[in-house]
This record gives C-alpha cells, structure tokens and sequence, in this order.
C-alpha cells in the first residue's frame, strides 16, 4: 500500500510541477519577447507619461497594447498583478517530487555503493546542501561582479566554471540519474530564489513608494529595476539546462556514460547558447542587437558533437537459441528482478514473481531491461549482455510461461 500511494503522490507532484513550469517558463519567454519588441514611443501623451517602450499585438480575436515604464507609473489605475506564485509552485512541487522520489528512496534511487557508500540520510543532506550552497554561491557572483564594468560577462564566465564543477561533483557523489536532476534543481533554486530574495522585494519597494503618497527618488528606486532586470534575464538562460535535466531521466545512454557530468555540462551549455540565440533574435530584427545565429550554430554544433561522441560501440551480438524457455527467463527475473518486484516490495505496483504476472508484464520488463536498458536501476543486480538477450527473445517469441 505505501508503495501504491507513493506512485499516486509522484503521478500528482508531477502533475502539478509540470503545469506550473510551463505557465512560469511560458511567462519568462513572454517578458522576454516583450522586451525585445517594445519600441520608444513617438506619441507625446506617452512619453509625458513616461513609458519607455509600447508595441501593439493582436491574438484571440482581440487586440492588446502592453507598455512598460522604466521606473513606475506615476499612479496605477487597475490590480496590479504580480508574478511569483509561477515561481514558487514550480520550485515547492518541484522540491516535493524530489523528496518523494529521491530522498525517501534515496537507497534506490539516490545512492550509487560504487560511488559513495552513506546512508540515505547523509546522503539526502548532501544533495539538499548542494541546492542551497549552489544559490550562495551564485548570488554571490552576482552581487561582487553583476553592475562591474563587463560585469555580465564575467559573471557568466564563472558561473559556467561553477556549473561545470557541480556537473562533476554531483556525478562523482551520486547515482547518475539523480546527478542530472540535482544539477538541474540546483539551478531551478537558484532562479526561484532570485523571485523570491530581489525580483519581488525590489518591485515592492518601489510600489511601496509609488503609493505611499510622499515624494520619493525615482533614481535611487532604479537600482531596483536593474537588480531584478538582472536575474529576470539570469533565469531565462537558465531555463533550456533545467528543462534538459529534468528531461534527462528517461534516457539512461545519458546518466549511464562514462563522462557523464561531461556530456550534462555540454548539454547545459548549448541549451544556453540556444536560448541567447532566441533572446536576441527579436532585437536583431528591430536593429538593436548583434546577429544571433552564431549562438545558435555554435550550440547545434555542440548537439552534433555530442551525438556523435556517444554513440555506442559495436557490441557483438549474443548467441541465443531461437526458442528461450520460460524456466531460463524465470531465473533471470528472480535473480535480477524479484527483489523489487516481488510479493515485499512491489516498485511501481509492478510484481515478477509469479508465471501469470511475467506473462502480464512481459512487454514492460521488455522495454526497461532491452530496448531503454533502464532497469535494474543502475544495473543495481549486475543483470548481463546474455540476460538481457534472453528476456528480449523471450518476449519477440511470444513471452510463453509454459
């Protein structure tokens, strides 16, 4: 039973974060697309009102006309919205899925023996640190070198040696499926945490003294603009490297490689190079940024690269006979299976201990221990080359239990 509500309560966190991610991505990629398209204003009334760009769109059978004003409107006749529960929903579930998955279950999913041998405990902090000393570290950067001439620059030249580094110490501390995603949730912390310790207490002084009804320093209240302008773009360059390690748990030819921490930093880093490619391309065609293809050839070229560098080797095909029986297959799935799959722990309401729940399952244990080669996680069990045939001609035969 507490495996079954464990598989409803990682169905619904899922769920959930999912949704949540593509309605804060969805808003990010808008700003940003605003941002790039808003033109100066010819209109005196505008001006005199002190908006700072203006652009016109139409969408749904209705037509919207979005301002933005460089400091703050002199008073704001309507609700003013604000975005963070985007932000925060994503992180919370997010964090929430991780505990259920990772950190309750950190023995099987979390800890690699042959990497570290802890207790799940120990390693559960170890992770949860990572995400906080990530965010320190980053924020950090940030405030010593962000508004220093070339300042962005050098921030985002050590932040690729800090994201490089925790590539390769997360792949050397944990299991390689868990690796990719706390390096991607190191990153989501960090975005999230820019939302919720400068973007949002920044744009809250500034309404603050807008509506406070005394005179205020329009000037001194910018520093807030700029901070959170800062993180704002911070955060959408973030977005396709998380995007990729959260993704990057249903293919195990990537957390399984010899160099994987490698193969997730070059990931990381075209997803980056992509997403520059998108955010200046607006700007380009208006005439107010630099061409942007290279970013986007040179991040293409790294896909390729990557492609071609793992793809596997010529593995010499395992002699098998035509026709496996069942009772070879069946040694196999109680060697390497039945401890979780079995009748005490019964991992994702899947058994294999039984002929009628083999037969049931036939096509699943095909496709996570042939074709993916997920399973065992981790190759936990030491399931072989041979082992792994056999099951596979098992099933193309007809996946006989008699």
């Amino acid at each position: 039973m507490e495996a079954y509500l464990l598989d409803w309560a990682n169905l619904l966190l899922r769920w959930v974060h999912v949704i949540t991610a593509i309605a804060w991505i969805g808003s990010s990629f808008y700003f940003v697309f605003l941002d790039n398209n808003l033109q100066k204003p010819e209109s005196p009334d505008l001006l005199e009102k002190g908006v700072g760009g203006a652009m016109w769109a139409v969408h749904g059978g209705g037509f919207y006309n979005p301002q933005k004003y460089m400091v703050a409107p002199k008073k704001i006749h309507t609700k003013l919205h604000w975005f963070y529960w985007e932000s925060y929903s994503t992180w919370l579930s997010g964090f929430a899925l991780f505990t259920v998955m990772y950190l309750y279950n950190a023995s099987t999913f979390l800890i690699d023996k042959s990497l570290m041998d802890w207790t799940p405990a120990v390693a559960g902090s170890v992770a949860v640190g990572l995400l906080v000393a990530f965010w320190l570290v980053y924020d950090t950067i940030c405030r010593l070198f962000g508004f220093r001439q070339n300042g962005e620059l050098i921030v985002a030249g050590l932040m690729i040696v800090v994201v490089a580094f925790s590539s390769w110490l997360a792949n050397e501390l944990f299991a390689g499926r868990a690796a990719f995603l706390l390096v991607g949730a190191m990153i989501a912390t960090a975005m999230s945490a820019n939302v919720f310790f400068w973007i949002i207490p920044g744009q809250r002084k500034v309404v603050a003294a807008m509506t406070s009804g005394q005179p205020y320093d329009a000037n001194a209240l910018a520093i807030h603009g700029k901070r959170g302008k800062q993180r704002s773009v911070h955060n959408t360059y973030f977005t396709l490297p998380v995007i990729f390690a959260m993704l990057s748990n249903h293919y195990s030819f990537l957390y399984t490689h010899e160099h994987r921490w490698l193969l997730l930093f070059v990931m990381m880093l075209a997803g980056a190079l992509i997403r520059q490619f998108f955010v200046q391309r607006h700007g380009y065609h208006l005439g107010r940024a630099a061409n942007p293809w290279p970013f986007a050839a040179v991040g293409v070229v790294m896909l390729l690269g990557l492609i071609v560098w793992t793809r596997p080797a010529p593995v010499a095909p395992v002699a098998v006979p035509p026709v496996v029986e069942f009772q070879r297959v069946a040694v196999v799935m109680e060697q390497r299976c039945v401890m979780c799959h079995g009748e005490a722990m019964q991992s994702k309401g899947v058994r294999l201990d039984s002929p009628a729940l083999m037969k049931q399952h036939a096509q699943a244990v095909y496709q996570q221990t042939v074709v993916t080669r997920q399973m065992p996680m981790n190759n936990a069990t030491g399931i072989t080359e041979e082992e792994r045939a056999l099951i596979g001609q098992w099933f193309k035969t007809g996946a006989a239990v008699d």
